[in-house]
């Protein structure tokens, strides 16, 4: 089976003035995410387009970036599927060459972190757009910020429907504190 194709950039393609990347991300991308991690939660509403800046910059690489497109979630509130506009821009330094390998534990700084390495000879944009990606999406994806959820007693989606319960509310099976209330 062949091995589809990545987004990998020759680092030699890289200049001092620079290269613009168009990014169209469609449908077969995204299978191709899913296939290497298939518990992401959400799917392509649109295709994601944007562009890609890379220059040269002392032996790094500075890369600047925006994608704008549409995702769908799963409600995490009411469970209902919805659509939301995804809009980033983001901007790293990359460094050419493999990570140093310490070897003494040493403690950590925020600018440590913050370092990431192009190991080989091409850097792959395929990863550095799905962690850009990952990092735009919401916490907790809800479908509307008023989102009342689902019942905890008889399970009715309170958006769309009265509950069902006989108990009071706040007083259902699914209460929390209905034990210390008797």
């Amino acid at each position: 089976m062949k091995k589809p194709q990545t987004m990998a950039i020759p680092l030699e393609r890289i200049t001092w003035e620079g290269v613009d990347i168009p990014v169209r991300l469609t449908p077969e991308w995204f299978d191709r995410w899913l296939q290497d991690e298939p518990g992401l939660e959400f799917t392509l509403a649109t295709p994601i387009q944007g562009e890609v800046h890379l220059e040269r910059h002392e032996g790094n690489i500075l890369l600047q970036g925006r994608l704008q497109g549409e995702l769908s979630f799963t409600c995490s509130r009411c469970l209902d599927p919805f659509s939301q506009p995804l809009a980033t821009s983001f901007e790293m330094l990359l460094k050419i060459g493999h990570q140093p390998v310490l070897e003494a534990e040493l403690e950590l700084g925020a600018a440590d972190l913050e370092e990431e390495y192009i190991p080989g000879h091409a850097l792959e944009l395929d990863a550095v757009l799905r962690e850009q990606i990952l990092l735009a999406l919401p916490l907790k994806p809800l479908c509307h910020e008023e989102c009342q959820g689902l019942c905890r007693g008889c399970g009715a989606n309170l958006n769309r429907e009265a509950c069902s319960c006989r108990a009071p509310a706040g007083q259902g099976n699914g209460a929390p504190w209905s034990k210390l209330r008797e």
